[in-house]
């Protein structure tokens, strides 16, 4: 039997966390979620977890604004870990921000898949489902 992806939701607005769990229910998706509201919170997770893949998420939406550590704070440490870790994790940057500078900065940091517009669309996580 093929393996459950697990998506890692990143985002300090618990309503949004909530609503984009629904949504890969309504899709009919077979995912096991995890949810953290700070990116440090998720960040000791993957630490604490390192070598024990079936705990790693597959999938990591990732918001841009949170308080404690942001996205991009996240992602500048992940990095100085990524080569530590035995499986991939696509990491995808969603947020309401459609500042052209968080757009372009997230295009330019290769670890980032793709950024989506909050709220992300049934069509984009169709996508990365594709993309596992």
């Amino acid at each position: 039997m093929k393996n459950i992806p697990k998506i890692c939701i990143i985002d300090d607005d618990y309503i949004y966390r909530y609503t984009v769990v629904k949504k890969m229910e309504t899709m009919h998706l077979p995912v096991k979620t995890l949810a953290f509201e700070d990116g440090e919170m998720a960040l000791d997770f993957i630490l604490k977890n390192l070598n024990i893949d079936s705990e790693l998420p597959d999938v990591i939406f990732l918001d841009v604004d949170m308080p404690i550590m942001d996205g991009f704070q996240f992602i500048k440490e992940f990095s100085k870990i990524e080569n530590q870790l035995n499986k991939k994790i696509r990491i995808y940057m969603i947020s309401s921000s459609l500042d052209p500078v968080d757009i372009e900065r997230a295009e330019r940091t290769h670890f980032i898949a793709d950024y989506f517009v909050k709220p992300i669309k049934t069509e984009q996580i169709e996508s990365v489902f594709l993309n596992l």
